[in-house]
């Protein structure tokens, strides 16, 4: 792949061809399209780990570039890409129209996304950002026929457009104080702009707009109920694909644009990490609808993955990368098996998990792999994720004895995060609401996507190295 930009270009086409196939796919052929643009991003993701890592490279006059940390974040948009397109065709039967679209729809927030990755310069960051929201605005509301939907679409509409202008005129002071919007001609100059509070402010707000996409306290209002309301797997692509977009972005720009005046806001980004843990595990214990629940376990892992920011440290960017990718397998997880489950019934109370252990064990045993996963119990990867995680804050304490608090708020948090993560787990073993014992089929694609994701989380909590070495590398991308 010597064209640093091949994966965005096919993809880009991808979306564009499933538009034009569907002009002559019949009906009820048209779910293979899912299939195919499934296969073809498979053989993109394949293509992309058998490559050497590419040398750093520039495109678009070095708004754009190709390095290792671009190359991690991409693989782990394009498993994700698989894996959604597999859900969305499993999913078919509740899209009363616009297949296809739904599918090409997918392929350009892709696409949107792996431009964040390679983000090096504000003016693209704004246009990676408004491509991947403006997807996600009409996917959010996809299912027309649902009240609920077409709710979250809206909600999500107004915060994504709020944040999007806070972003823009953060831009714009950024770029008035120094003219410069390329990251790196940016951290030649900002030393010179440490105490002038127009430019700390025009950072403040490109952080707000980063904030509302990974969901962290005070911007995750829109979280639960645009979970809650998405199709699931829409709400699955939110809750890795968008996320992840959003932290590449946050590292970009506090440690590639702006790491001299990063350093000095240790206070604010331990209080952000620690505020948004203790609210989304505290909000998510009372909650019943799953995909609710989710929400709010999506907001107190944007907590986890922000004490790798808080540290300030390579050795936290490392842990945050690690983390993520482990997330990734572990929420992918969860929304394959509810994809399953919640296709055959109206509601998305916990309730509907009950005897799933009898209906379907593998179905049962995927859900709980997940749900241990994120709760951070050994072996799985959520238990080594969040334990580098806290090793990097403690290795910061010695010289700021606030990283403690920050340390005792993320440990109560995965203390509280037990009782709801195993709460599913109660549900789908020993729950009595039993009414429906009937088998859950599983088709062959969705059945290896299990699989691959069963085999990352294992494989991340059994044999860390590798994905750590990697993560160290790409990280230096940042210095």
């Amino acid at each position: 792949m010597n064209n640093p930009l091949v994966l965005e270009i096919v993809v880009v086409v991808l979306g564009l061809g499933l538009l034009l196939l569907d002009l002559w796919l019949p009906v009820e052929r048209r779910r293979t399209l899912g299939y195919a643009a499934a296969g073809v991003l498979l053989l993109l993701l394949l293509g992309s780990c058998l490559a050497a890592v590419p040398e750093t490279t520039h495109a678009f006059g070095k708004m754009y570039v190709q390095d290792t940390l671009a190359v991690f974040f991409k693989r782990l948009f394009l498993f994700s890409g698989v894996v959604v397109l597999v859900m969305a065709v499993e999913f078919f039967d509740k899209l009363q129209a616009g297949l296809s679209e739904f599918f090409a729809l997918v392929q350009f927030a892709l696409a949107g996304m792996l431009f964040a990755a390679s983000t090096n310069d504000f003016a693209l960051l704004f246009v990676a950002v408004e491509l991947i929201t403006v997807t996600f605005y009409v996917l959010t509301s996809f299912q027309r026929n649902r009240a609920l939907s077409l709710e979250a679409g809206v909600k999500y509409l107004i915060l994504g457009a709020l944040s999007s202008a806070f972003m823009v005129f953060g831009i714009a002071l950024i770029y008035g104080t120094t003219a410069k919007l390329n990251f790196g001609e940016i951290a030649v100059v900002a030393p010179q702009f440490v105490t002038n509070k127009i430019f700390l402010i025009g950072l403040l707000l490109v952080i707000v707009g980063l904030g509302f996409k990974i969901a962290a306290f005070p911007f995750q209002m829109w979280a639960p109920d645009v979970y809650q309301g998405s199709p699931t797997p829409v709400t699955a692509f939110l809750a890795v694909g968008s996320k992840a977009a959003g932290f590449v972005l946050l590292l970009r720009v506090l440690f590639g644009a702006a790491p001299q005046i990063t350093a000095h806001w240790p206070t604010l980004l331990m209080v952000l990490a620690g505020v948004t843990i203790l609210y989304g595990n505290l909000c998510a214990l009372p909650q019943r609808n799953l995909k609710r629940l989710l929400g709010y376990s999506s907001i107190s892992n944007a907590g986890y993955l922000l004490l790798g920011v808080a540290a300030l440290s390579a050795a936290g960017q490392s842990a945050l990368l690690y983390y993520l990718a482990g997330y990734v397998f572990t929420v992918l997880a969860a929304f394959l098996v509810l994809t399953l489950v919640l296709r055959q019934v109206e509601g998305e109370d916990i309730t509907a998990l009950a005897g799933l252990s009898q209906r379907s064990p593998m179905l049962a045993a995927m859900l709980t792999l997940a749900m241990v996963s994120l709760a951070g119990v050994p072996p799985l990867a959520g238990f080594f994720g969040k334990f580098l995680l806290l090793k990097s804050v403690v290795e910061q304490a010695s010289g700021n004895a606030c990283y403690y608090w920050l340390l005792g708020a993320a440990v109560l948090g995965v203390v509280i995060s037990l009782y709801y993560y195993f709460g599913v787990i109660q549900a789908i073993y020993w729950s009595k609401d039993v009414t429906d014992l009937s088998p859950i089929a599983i088709s062959t694609p969705m059945r290896l996507c299990l699989w691959a994701c069963a085999a990352g989380m294992l494989f991340l909590g059994l044999f860390p190295g590798w994905v750590v070495n990697f993560a160290t590398a790409a990280v230096r991308a940042l210095r």
